[in-house]
């Protein structure tokens, strides 16, 4: 069936785990496709799937809130959770430690392998995207009900909220952050990106796709277009930001001067983007099946790679930019080779 997640082993970029709406989750060799082994044992759509920042473990979590973390090494189950219907979840950039967001509004965490556990009680709403920011020490969430809260993991406090009109008035989508973590983005169904200081937890500006707003329907019965920000995120080496929207936009904007640098149309909707880690090249992949790099300078396509013949669900790029891993709902995980010799 349908292949919803995949993520790269950091250390070595050399295994892929996926997993997918058949309940599987296979950690493999990017070289080859080699099998290591099957994540077994879950009974829902594997949708989260990723390793430590040491590549020593790999988690995976499906829908019904079933999480198991395996060793990689040995192959073998060393922990697993039970929550409540899982939304997102994610590894500490520094420790064995794993996040997860629930749909009842909870985010856990907990040290593996031992399993000591701290929540922390956002809204009666789902949390529905979160990120652990470089610090290691602070993690954003973003909320079903527009709002959004900055946590100290440590004394699991709410250092920051954000709602009424600093928050998002539809669901929150994504989230992310700058690499020194000063800067979070947050992306909505309302159509609106929104920069924020993590440090005040201030809305430093707005990002509003005014053109965009939903066209009226054309005739009897016929929906008015959806549009939502389906995808986020921030160049390391220039001052720019990536969003992605569910219209198929792709908008540059201009930190320093807060403003629309670039638009770039994509045929249909945005799934979701990554930026290269040493330079201004923006990757997304679309509900077309094609994956895209874009020269965030110029606004231009560099190139577009096609093998899918159903939409991308995820992708993932290695640290050299030199190959694509995707999954898609045509039951397929791609390795495509994104090497140039001009970058």
């Amino acid at each position: 069936a349908s292949v919803f997640c995949v993520s790269l082993d950091p250390k070595t970029n050399a295994l892929a785990v996926t997993g997918g709406e058949d309940d599987k989750a296979f950690v493999w060799r990017v070289s080859d496709g080699e099998l290591l082994f099957e994540c077994s044992g879950h009974k829902d759509s594997v949708t989260c799937a990723g390793f430590s920042h040491d590549s020593v473990f790999v988690a995976t979590g499906d829908m019904s809130g079933l999480i198991k973390v395996w060793r990689v090494d040995a192959k073998e189950e060393v922990w697993s959770f039970e929550v409540g219907d899982l939304e997102w979840m994610e590894w500490h950039p520094q420790a064995h430690v794993l996040l997860a967001g629930t749909a009842d509004g909870n985010s856990w965490m907990w040290k593996i392998p031992s399993g000591d556990c701290k929540t922390f009680q956002g809204p009666a709403c789902p949390a529905t995207c979160g990120r652990i920011l470089p610090d290691g020490k602070r993690a954003v969430v973003g909320y079903e009900d527009g709002t959004m809260r900055i946590w100290d993991l440590k004394q699991g406090t709410s250092l920051h909220v954000l709602k009424g009109q600093d928050g998002h008035q539809d669901p929150l989508t994504c989230v992310a952050s700058n690499q020194d973590g000063s800067l979070i983005m947050t992306g909505s169904v309302d159509c609106h990106a929104k920069l924020v200081n993590s440090a005040t937890g201030k809305v430093v500006c707005v990002f509003k796709m005014e053109s965009m707003a939903p066209k009226a329907p054309t005739s009897e019965g016929e929906e008015a277009e959806s549009n939502s920000v389906e995808s986020l995120g921030f160049c390391n080496v220039m001052p720019l930001a990536a969003v992605g929207y569910l219209d198929g936009t792709l908008a540059i904007y201009d930190l320093s001067t807060q403003s629309l640098r670039h638009k770039c149309q994509h045929e249909s909707g945005i799934v979701q983007l990554l930026w290269e880690e040493s330079s201004a090249v923006v990757y997304t992949c679309s509900l077309d099946g094609a994956v895209r790099l874009w020269d965030a300078r110029s606004g231009k396509m560099i190139s577009e790679y096609r093998g899918h013949s159903a939409e991308i669900l995820d992708f993932a790029v290695n640290k050299d930019a030199s190959i694509v891993v995707t999954t898609s709902g045509d039951h397929q995980a791609k390795v495509f080779c994104v090497q140039r010799p001009d970058r």
